[in-house]
């Protein structure tokens, strides 16, 4: 039998907890859909990335800080109504108990536990399990159904630890003091991630941002995330920032914006540049391998401290961990593709967020 399963397969009992369809991932119990792809009546949102969080649905049921995030990306009137909830507080909806957990992706993301008929099913959204000062760190939550993110599924994709990338991107600065360090990030998470590291690491100078980046990093702030100064980099102010460290989303990277800047060096953070062939596509000269989802050995692990019965695969290459699941006696599928998505975070294109 193939590995690519129908979720038809599932235990039923799991399957009847969430129903993949059109919108996305369905709960029909609660009468909602999370992070749909089309408007709906009610949606509940994991976390603030264009994937994951869009506009003109009836109602929005997220973290505040997500929220906020939306309103900052979106603009105020990015929902009918909007329901801010605490992690770790369960709250009821339709015939179904819902409950928020900390995803450790980005500021305000979630997991996302539905319970009914004594059966449990978690989706994960995006995540991570390595520290950030920049949001709450990832909890294990048990399960009988673990939907997963596959954006790293692949043995290949370990995650150093992040303290020595930032090592490298200081020895770089320290060696070429002449050269404006230039680091291609996402706007909401990687952004404000490398920033908050740079302070760990010691770093106090200002940090120069593109434009892009200003509204997201206020954001932050409200929310207690120290990130030290702060300097808004214009494509026209002359400023040619030697020896500055400056971050842009990769889209921002144009030849105007970058006009000016002294003998700028290219450095590139993401979890793709682990391999050199992303790294030369993305034009970095100083790779930066840094990443806000799971790598393998924490897919994996994760998968195994939920104790799920059944896990669905979805957003990225699925097939090696559902083959690792099914090796493991643990009932797995690939969710269909379903619709186009918006850019995922920090995907090979270079207007991906922040993997």
């Amino acid at each position: 039998m193939s590995e690519r399963l129908s979720p038809a397969v599932m235990p039923a009992t799991a399957a009847g907890l969430l129903v993949p369809g059109p919108a996305g991932i369905a709960v029909p119990l609660a009468g909602a859909v999370i992070d749909p792809v089309r408007r709906v009546a009610t949606a509940l949102i994991t976390h603030a990335h264009s994937d994951h969080a869009r506009a003109g649905h009836g109602t929005v049921i997220a973290t505040a800080e997500t929220l906020a995030l939306m309103e900052a990306r979106l603009g105020a009137r990015f929902a009918g109504a909007r329901q801010a909830v605490r992690c770790g507080e369960p709250f009821r909806l339709g015939d179904a108990v819902v409950t928020f957990f900390p995803a450790g992706h980005v500021l305000g993301s979630a997991q996302i536990l539905i319970e009914a008929g004594g059966f449990r099913a978690v989706v994960s959204g995006d995540y991570k399990r390595q520290a950030d000062p920049t949001c709450a760190p990832f909890r294990p939550v048990a399960c009988d159904l673990f939907v997963t993110e596959a954006t790293f599924a692949l043995p290949v994709f370990r995650h150093p630890p992040v303290a020595g990338e930032i090592a490298r991107l200081l020895q770089s600065r320290a060696r070429f003091p002449g050269r404006a360090h230039v680091v291609a990030a996402y706007a909401l998470g990687k952004t404000q991630r490398v920033i908050a590291e740079l302070r760990a690491a010691g770093y106090g100078r200002p940090v120069f941002l593109h434009p892009a980046m200003m509204a997201m990093c206020a954001v932050y702030r409200a929310a207690g995330v120290d990130l030290g100064p702060l300097a808004e980099r214009r494509g026209d102010d002359g400023a040619d920032l030697a020896g500055e460290i400056v971050i842009a989303p990769p889209s921002g990277l144009s030849p105007q914006w970058a006009q000016g800047l002294a003998d700028p060096l290219v450095a590139v953070a993401s979890g793709w540049v682990r391999a050199l062939s992303h790294a030369r596509q993305r034009g970095a000269e100083l790779p930066l391998v840094i990443s806000d989802h799971a790598g393998w050995d924490e897919l994996t692990a994760t998968i195994a401290e939920t104790g799920a019965r059944a896990v669905w695969v979805t957003h990225g290459a699925p097939e090696a961990l559902v083959h690792w699941c099914t090796a493991r006696g643990i009932a797995a599928c690939a969710l269909p593709a379903g619709p186009a998505r918006a850019p995922d975070a920090d995907g090979p294109a270079a207007d991906r967020d922040a993997a």
